[in-house]
């Protein structure tokens, strides 16, 4: 047992005792374990100390929770004495705490109700919400939309609740919140607790906040216990793995004893929790032993719990074993019938698969079940495409004579929506359609969502005829709403609003979501007034005008005039302001230049605290895209002094308008607080610009092997990722060749990359713009050093930094080694003999660079000739 899981088991001994603090806790398991070492029976087990029970504890009540009220004071400093019944003064102190505002007294509430979002006014009971409220929820659904997010259980929603108070407040305090709240603290509400403490004592580095938090998942464990909950497995899972996790034996067999005598129908999924242990600790005589046991029984209880632990460690001789012994129609749950079938699939043993299936179908068990665990069987294969899933899915059906289902139909499409294959999903509809199963509105929505998060905008023109080819499948608003979305990203704005009118059909109403998203398409095409029509259509057909919709009108304001006159119709309309009204208002002042009302739009005390941050990335946005450096700067200091982020968008923003010399540390402070991946290499990508432009070699080098080192490793990816600078220095004027090359030098002996042939096409192209004949030749013999033969295209590159160098002779040997036979090849030669001919006549700089950029465009149409020419002979040569 290592050190800190035996600290563990100090900790808990005292885990019991609820009338004292965490630290006076952690000095009585000390005691305790000082007092059991220095004792004669040093082999007391857990079990036999972990009773220990002060005598002050001795009258505490099973339903009292006041002990662990004092430890709410002790982690949060507050004092109870200030703390009365009123629910309203504890409410307004938890969300001075939870939110970081100032909250203020009814008093000095103005009429308008302050749209903060305050989690602790989640609905305990049925009451009537305020305006606030609704708008809060109007917006969270907003929000989901956007992000093609359609479900959110009050399960879930209140587990986010309980975790944000256990993070904020710790989970001692969190129950005696809810306990003044007049919430009952059920089961739900522990296991997130208790689930939360452990997920933190996991992810703690320093061991002393490990034990803490462990003995707070324990003290809840057995205030769970005292009360009288059922001990289920959500609530005793986490705490065997962690155990597992970290190899505590004894411990295991402990909380096992307990668990069994609070819940004796759990003795055979912990059987589950036992393989796991031995398998951990790599007991080979335990596990053995299991097996062997399960072999002389005909529970199959025990075996299917063996075989799902053995399963998810791998171990295939083992699964194979107990496959042969265990009685498939006898497993207790549809749920570990589906993890078997799982198992199968990912050990790929097709054989017992089907023959599991056989049996059942002799059982007389429904196809619907059957085509599921062909699905999850399917699914589970390791290492293959969406393609082969579905290829096996039909196979297995045809073969084993399976009718298929509509819900493995529907879970199957989820995963080709999932890996973004939705040509395939929309096949497995029309196959759905023609076996005549039902077609759920769910997975149609979801098809529309995937095509939409995969730039697929025209299968909507497919899935609205399916649609209307099959009275079965029954869209709803949110159907709509998604395929008038895809219309506008085609520019199809006749179709969309024919889409509003095949509502009547349906019986269904149009909403404001809908008029918003063709509102939002002439927006972006700066169509101001087509925008505007949107709004009288919607006044037409009675849809008021929400949030959403004056955010777009807003923003695209082109005077303060407008500005004003649509926040007095905002007013008017009764719709309260929400953070996506604070940002356009930003954005209409900044594009009109009244910088700062735009700055002002941040004193407004009705901005929801949580939105600030947000709204204040926003304005650095605006203000950089709008000269306003300076300023952006100063707001981005104010949000670092408070210890919050900037927003990606806003960082992205500020990089990119970060350009003047000597700004490369602040780009680079920049850069670091990009987490997702993608934007980190765009935002990289940028700096790396900016390090070529100011010719800072040595940041440019180190950016690129980031940049290499996070991006696929795919060659042509790591390719691209030169190129990009390569391409960037041939552009640049006056070109630095000399830079160039020393680039190319640098990243060949720091990174050890080879020169990709384009990046060597760009490095000559620079030679030919700056007319440099020696580093022509240098380059030149970079393509022998690579490895790369010379092709036609570089060639006439070398041919045409010859002729503007004005090495004529030294061309004219070159040329004949260059095929003229094509006769792409003749234009481009003919070109560059007219652009630096022999006499190199003076022109007048505009037509001779007219001239130039007209010789570039033929090279670059050579050079996709030859690559195309490439393709071709390779795939010619490919069939020998």
């Amino acid at each position: 047992m290592s050190g800190k899981a035996r600290n563990i088991t100090r900790l808990v001994n005292s885990a019991t005792t609820f009338t004292y603090s965490d630290r006076t806790a952690k000095t009585l398991a000390r005691t305790a374990a000082t007092t059991t070492s220095t004792s004669a029976a040093n082999d007391v087990t857990l079990a036999n100390y972990i009773r220990f029970t002060p005598d002050s504890s001795s009258s505490l009540s099973k339903t009292s929770v006041k002990p662990l009220s004092e430890l709410t004071v002790e982690s949060i400093r507050v004092n109870t004495s200030s703390i009365d019944d009123s629910k309203r003064d504890l409410k307004g102190k938890i969300q001075n705490i939870l939110c970081n505002v100032d909250v203020k007294p009814e008093s000095e509430e103005d009429d308008y109700q302050q749209p903060l979002v305050n989690l602790l006014e989640l609905r305990w009971h049925k009451t009537v919400s305020n305006s606030v409220a609704h708008l809060n929820r109007k917006e969270v659904s907003r929000d989901r939309k956007q992000l093609w997010v359609f479900k959110s259980t009050q399960s879930n929603r209140f587990g986010r609740l309980v975790k944000m108070c256990a993070e904020k407040l710790g989970a001692n305090a969190t129950l005696e919140v809810f306990r003044k709240l007049d919430r009952e603290t059920g089961v739900k509400e522990f296991n997130f607790m208790i689930e939360h403490c452990i997920e933190k004592a996991r992810n703690a580095v320093d061991e002393d906040a490990a034990l803490e938090e462990f003995h707070r998942a324990y003290v809840l464990f057995e205030i769970m216990r005292e009360r009288g909950f059922k001990i289920g497995e959500e609530t005793y899972g986490p705490f065997l793995l962690f155990v597992i996790d970290m190899g505590m034996v004894e411990e295991f067999h402990f909380y096992c004893d307990h668990i069994k005598k609070d819940n004796p129908k759990s003795l055979q999924r912990l059987a589950y929790y036992e393989m796991l242990l031995w398998i951990k600790v790599g007991d080979e005589d335990k596990i053995q032993k299991l097996i062997g046991d399960t072999l002389d029984t005909d529970d199959s209880n025990f075996n299917e719990n063996y075989l799902l632990a053995l399963s998810e460690a791998d171990r295939q001789e083992e699964v194979s074993l107990l496959l042969e012994t265990i009685n498939i129609k006898k497993v207790s749950s549809k749920e570990n019938m589906e993890m078997i079938f799982k198992s199968l699939g990912k050990l790929l043993l097709e054989s017992h698969a089907n023959k599991f299936i056989v049996e059942l179908k002799t059982e007389g068990k429904g196809g619907n079940d059957l085509s599921n665990l062909i699905y999850c069987y399917a699914m589970s294969m390791p290492k293959i495409h969406v393609e082969d899933i579905v290829e096996k899915f039909k196979s297995l059906h045809t073969e084993l004579k399976v009718a298929t289902s509509s819900g493995s139909h529907g879970n199957l499409i989820k995963s080709c929506c999932d890996s973004h294959e939705v040509h395939l999903a929309i096949d497995l509809v029309d196959s759905m359609l023609e076996d005549g199963l039902e077609v759920k509105t769910t997975t149609v929505n979801s098809i529309l969502t995937a095509c939409f998060a995969s730039c697929e905008y025209t299968l909507v023109h497919r899935i609205n005829s399916i649609i209307n080819d099959h009275e079965s499948i029954k869209p709803n608003a949110e159907t709509f709403r998604l395929m008038i979305s895809m219309y506008v990203k085609l520019n199809d704005f006749d179709r969309a609003y024919g889409m509003i009118k095949d509502l009547e059909k349906l019986k269904l109403l149009p909403t404001a979501n809908m008029y918003n998203a063709i509102m939002g398409g002439y927006f972006r095409q700066k169509n101001f007034h087509k925008g505007m029509m949107v709004l009288k259509q919607m006044d037409a057909t009675n849809v008021k005008p929400d949030s959403q919709t004056f955010s777009y009108i807003i923003g695209n304001c082109n005077s303060e005039g407008d500005i004003i006159k649509y926040r007095r119709e905002l007013h008017e309309a009764g719709v309260q302001p929400t953070k996506h009204i604070y940002m356009a208002l930003i954005n209409a002042y900044a594009a009109c230049g009244l910088f700062e009302k735009a700055k002002q739009v941040l004193s407004d005390k009705f901005i929801p605290s949580v939105n600030l941050n947000e709204v204040k990335s926003v304005l650095v946005s605006a203000l950089a895209t709008n000269g306003q450096l300076a300023d952006a700067l100063d707001v981005y200091d104010e949000i670092k002094q408070t210890d919050a982020n900037l927003e990606p968008k806003a960082i992205i923003s500020l990089i990119e308008h970060l350009q003047s010399e000597g700004e490369l540390s602040r780009l680079l402070q920049l850069l670091n607080q990009l987490h997702d991946p993608e934007l980190w290499d765009d935002g990289c990508a940028r700096v790396i610009s900016y390090c070529v432009r100011y010719k800072l070699s040595d940041s440019a080098v180190e950016l690129l092997k980031q940049r290499m080192e996070k991006s696929n490793t795919n060659e042509m990816v790591i390719d691209v990722l030169f190129d990009e600078v390569f391409c960037q220095i041939a552009e640049t004027e006056p070109p630095d060749v000399q830079f160039g090359l020393d680039l190319l030098q640098a990243l060949k002996s720091d990174i050890g990359i080879r020169p990709s042939r384009k990046s060597l096409d760009f490095l000559l192209s620079a030679c030919v713009n700056a007319k440099d004949q020696e580093r022509s030749f240098l380059v030149w013999n970079e393509y022998q050093t690579a490895g790369l033969p010379y092709n036609v295209l570089s060639y006439v590159r070398m041919y045409q930094a010859l002729l503007a160098s004005g090495a004529h002779k030294r061309a004219k040997v070159l040329l004949e080694n260059i095929p003229d036979d094509d006769p792409d090849v003749r234009g481009v030669l003919k070109a560059c003999q007219e652009t630096f001919g022999k006499t190199a006549p003076v022109r007048n700089k505009g037509k001779k660079k007219k001239k130039n950029r007209a010789l570039e465009e033929c090279v670059e149409t050579l050079g996709e000739i030859v690559s195309v020419k490439s393709e071709g002979k390779k795939k010619k040569k490919k069939p020998k």
